[in-house]
């Protein structure tokens, strides 16, 4: 790919567990919805990623919270301000449960907040159900 073509990217995985990273990317495939996924393991990364006029605009960030370097509050802080960005879909799939961060979080304008399931079943069930309706479901702004 040349320098000019941007990548397709449809979801824009930001997750440090690689567990649980490689669980919802395999979910994902089975149901035909990461044809053009991303994976990046941080928040610097995404931000990286998300400034780099080389890449394209992602229809979807799925974004845990507790990374290193750059945590998930901060990277929705950047994109819901900025004015180019804000219109991605945000949703936060983390393992917190702590009221502090689901308000803060819908106070900076993530879209959704889900927290990932225990048992492994109902796990694959919402990744699913997040990827079908975000993807096929919701309609959003085209991106570039």
């Amino acid at each position: 790919m040349n320098r000019i073509e941007k990548e397709k990217v449809e979801i824009l995985l930001v997750e440090d567990n690689p567990d649980d990273a490689a669980l919802t990317i395999r979910t994902l495939k089975k149901h035909n919805l990461a044809n053009y996924l991303r994976h990046l393991d941080d928040g610097q990364e995404a931000l990286d990623f998300l400034y780099d006029d080389a890449n394209a605009t992602p229809r979807l960030i799925l974004l845990d919270l507790k990374m290193p370097r750059v945590d998930g509050i901060e990277v929705l802080r950047k994109i819901k301000s900025d004015p180019e960005k804000r219109s991605i879909p945000v949703v936060v799939l983390t393992s917190s449960r702590e009221d502090r961060d689901i308000v803060e979080s819908y106070n900076l304008g993530v879209n959704a907040y889900v927290v990932k399931p225990v048992d492994f079943d109902q796990f694959i069930k919402a990744v699913a159900d997040l990827g079908l309706f975000w993807l096929i479901l919701n309609q959003t702004p085209t991106p570039d």
